[in-house]
């Protein structure tokens, strides 16, 4: 192993389909290993800095380096799960370990964690990584997380939360998104959770529809996070506790950089206070533009996000908001872009002309009118750059509009 890892660390930067073309060179060297070693290494790099700094670390499998959280997304749930334990000291079983990321995670804030991960490799990488970056209360279970195999997984542990992550590739590697499609199903364990703690987080693809998901799993759902960083939807968190009946709060949040030592933005609503808000439509554009964030737009926060705020919808089906507020800008930053607004005017052939002349650099975006943003940005005869941003969006009230504005 000692051979292994001081190879991988001196080719760190090599190209590894020269390395595996060249394997006869190291006789001594599990190349393959090493590659996956070598590229998980380079995957980790963005996503959590200490592992990729961590020579002594092992990782048989490339694709759990892919799927594994950044350390902004592990630090949230981290925090959620002591929130959802509701005391000082509390313990947490993790039955979809992979690299083991989220219960290293978790192992921060918990008094104990069980980590537990079907595939054998995984689960001794797992356990050695764990030694090496020096983490000494995680429990180590490899077994599979199927029915009537939860209580032995279990096996006096008393988690106060149970975690899951299930693989969302089906077979020959192909994505899946349903909830029943990914391995383990939470659809049929979740009964057999229950009988072992009370609360249950449950991590799912950013492209989950929310609606659905909450309806299959049933009325214990009580929380969904939608957690963004880096301007994509990164994870979405299910909370779902055993003694809850009473409907599901949405919690959008964005992420900084420098998470978590600068604070989170969130937006909290439930899906009836959506439904029943009534945005106020912008009879003028006002001075700013916000765009909403990744997080917000995917959990459907159009009316609450006016409201919450108090600015102005352009129109009922463009999802875009106006204001004239300065003091707004600073905390509408944290939630999306904000843009100032420097020439508005109807979205005809002589303001496209007028925004080509002025502007041959300029990037661009067309919502809710009748073209794709690629289309305007031809019409416009600009190319990508530079510090103007284009809009052609429709106004319930002032028609199709072109705006010509500035990245705040």
């Amino acid at each position: 192993m000692k051979k292994l890892l001081e190879f991988v660390s001196q080719h760190l930067s090599d190209d590894t389909t020269r390395l595996i073309l060249d394997k006869e060179k190291w006789p001594d060297i599990d190349m393959e290993t090493a590659v996956n070693c070598i590229e998980s290494r380079r995957k980790l790099k963005g996503k959590v800095k200490v592992w990729y700094e961590n020579p002594y670390l092992v990782f048989p499998l490339k694709l759990s380096a892919e799927q594994c959280s950044s350390s902004a997304t592990g630090h949230y749930k981290a925090a959620l799960a002591e929130k959802i334990a509701g005391k000082d000291a509390w313990t947490l079983a993790d039955l979809t370990g992979g690299l083991g990321v989220d219960s290293w995670f978790f192992s921060k804030r918990a008094t104990e964690v069980l980590y537990n991960e079907m595939q054998t490799p995984l689960c001794k990488a797992a356990e050695h990584n764990f030694k090496a970056l020096g983490t000494g209360n995680i429990v180590i279970s490899n077994s599979i997380a199927q029915s009537n195999a939860i209580s032995g997984i279990i096996d006096g542990f008393h988690p106060d939360i149970i975690y899951m992550d299930p693989a969302r590739r089906g077979e020959g590697g192909k994505k899946v998104f349903l909830i029943e499609e990914c391995t383990p199903d939470v659809l049929t364990l979740k009964d057999e959770i229950f009988r072992q703690c009370r609360h249950i987080l449950i991590k799912l693809s950013p492209m989950a529809d929310i609606t659905m998901v909450c309806e299959r799993l049933g009325k214990t759902c009580r929380e969904v996070h939608i957690v963004s960083s880096e301007g994509e939807c990164k994870e979405l968190l299910i909370w779902m506790d055993r003694e809850w009946q009473e409907g599901y709060d949405i919690t959008a949040v964005e992420l900084p950089n420098g998470y978590p030592e600068k604070p989170c933005a969130t937006l909290t609503f439930t899906p009836g206070e959506e439904k029943t808000g009534n945005a106020e439509i912008a009879a003028e554009t006002g001075e700013f533009l916000f765009e909403p964030g990744k997080s917000l737009t995917k959990a459907g926060a159009f009316n609450v996000t006016a409201g919450h705020f108090h600015i102005t919808k352009l129109g009922k089906s463009t999802h875009y908001y106006t204001t004239s507020d300065p003091s707004t800008v600073d905390t509408l930053k944290g939630y999306g872009k904000v843009f100032q607004i420097l020439e508005c005017s109807p979205l005809d052939k002589r303001s496209i002309k007028e925004a080509g002349k002025n502007h041959p650099n300029a990037e661009v975006t067309a919502r809710n009118i009748p073209m794709t943003s690629d289309a305007l940005r031809k019409k416009i005869g600009c190319t990508s750059g530079g510090e103007v941003h284009i809009f052609g969006l429709k106004s319930d009230l002032k028609g199709n509009l072109l705006m010509i504005c500035k990245r705040i």
